[in-house]
């Protein structure tokens, strides 16, 4: 199955390539499931396998594409190719180095390139890779960030901290793995982080749902 090129007729919307370069990943975060679902980080494809030959978009769904060095190759072998790419699961900041910046900034992207911020802790490592992608050329305003919301208050200040970087964050509800649904102040935050008129215009404190 994982080697079977997906028959896209199915879905004539859909316009870009899907599939996995690599799976796994090599941290344990306790809110995620991977780890349980893919193991260890390990190869599992190419680009060239991936991509459509009526499309130069490929969408990868790797969970921590920089922490496995097929992952990085990979990324490398795109420069000067006729492709667009978008790691839509996000890549971890704590692998952004001067070299990966460099690689990064010289890749043709459809829209956003992603990291992720879900706790606190990444907040100085999140400013630093993205100011290691600003050094290589990457805009702030051009760089997504995942936030995961559990505690309300906290994830408030780092949505606030990373609007002081310039660059987009985008809030997630946890959700158990029993499919428990979020609070409503969890989706209160989401909604007014992810709706651009409201996050640029109120105050969280002043926001209703």
């Amino acid at each position: 199955v994982e080697y079977s090129f997906p028959d896209y007729s199915i879905y004539p919307k859909v316009r870009f390539a899907v599939g996995f370069l690599t799976r796994g990943c090599v941290r344990k975060c306790p809110w995620c499931v991977v780890p349980k679902k893919e193991g260890w980080i390990h190869a599992v494809n190419t680009w060239q396998n991936i991509k459509r030959p009526d499309s130069r978009d490929i969408v990868f769904l790797d969970n921590n594409i920089l922490a496995h060095e097929h992952g990085i190759s990979q990324l490398e072998s795109m420069i000067g190719q006729n492709v667009r790419i978008d790691v839509n699961q996000a890549m971890d900041a704590r692998l952004v180095t001067p070299e990966i910046a460099q690689i990064l900034s010289k890749l043709k992207w459809i829209n956003y390139l992603r990291l992720a911020c879900d706790t606190s802790a990444m907040i100085p490592i999140v400013r630093q890779a993205v100011s290691y992608l600003s050094e290589a050329g990457v805009k702030p305003y051009k760089i997504f960030v995942y936030s995961l919301i559990q505690d309300v208050d906290e994830a408030h200040k780092r949505i606030v901290e990373l609007d002081k970087m310039g660059v987009q964050p985008f809030a997630q509800p946890y959700r158990d793995f029993n499919g428990g649904e979020p609070t409503h102040e969890q989706k209160r935050l989401a909604r007014w982080c992810n709706m651009r008129a409201t996050h640029k215009t109120i105050p969280f404190e002043k926001y209703k749902y």
